[in-house]
């Protein structure tokens, strides 16, 4: 009882309405980034050896930005999956009170429907499509031999692709928890 506390804290309290199943999918949905995030952060920013780079080489350089792109890109991933959660919250309903002009006001279903559904869209076919291909043994673009960064060997293999292949749900999920809102929405606006 005393997570669910804490989760209601943190998150908001479930919309009226929302099957629990929902609530575990969008919690789900929100985690799922994680390993990820944290795989890139320890393989790059901090060089734990979790790549396939020979000691003299130094860490890849992600399109000539620095460590903190690293870091940006993993929060903002984890907050757009965070997002998940207002699909089956209350503040996915109702504008919080603390966002100007907006506050205290009901959220347009297409404003939460929209967003979510090209991001469903998009994650499913990057993510599927991307991991496949890496998993294969190809870059994303078909050409062979993806370099020791991206395909990885042994044990390194089994921990970037047990942080990245679930991310290849993300994009279905959101997609469910989506209709999920949508149907639940324009139910309760009807009546």
């Amino acid at each position: 009882m005393a997570s669910h506390t804490l989760l209601v804290r943190l998150h908001g309290r479930p919309a009226a309405g929302v099957p629990r199943w929902a609530v575990r999918a969008a919690y789900v949905t929100a985690l799922l980034v994680l390993p990820a995030g944290l795989w890139r952060i320890l393989a790059v920013d901090l060089r734990v050896p979790l790549m396939d780079v020979g000691p003299t080489d130094a860490a890849p350089e992600w399109f000539g930005f620095e460590w903190w792109y690293v870091i940006g890109l993993s929060v903002v991933s984890e907050s757009l999956a965070f997002l998940a959660i207002g699909l089956v919250s209350e503040w996915g309903e109702v504008w919080p009170r603390w966002i100007p002009w907006a506050g205290g006001r009901r959220v347009p279903v297409m404003a939460a429907v929209i967003p979510a559904g090209l991001g469903a869209a998009m994650n499913t076919l990057l993510w599927s499509y991307g991991m496949t291909m890496i998993s294969l043994g190809y870059r994303v673009d078909g050409s062979a031999d993806p370099g020791p960064a991206v395909s990885p060997t042994g044990w390194k293999a089994v921990v970037f692709f047990g942080a990245y292949w679930p991310l290849a749900a993300w994009g279905p999920l959101l997609a469910v928890l989506t209709v999920h809102y949508y149907r639940r929405r324009t139910q309760t606006v009807v009546r």
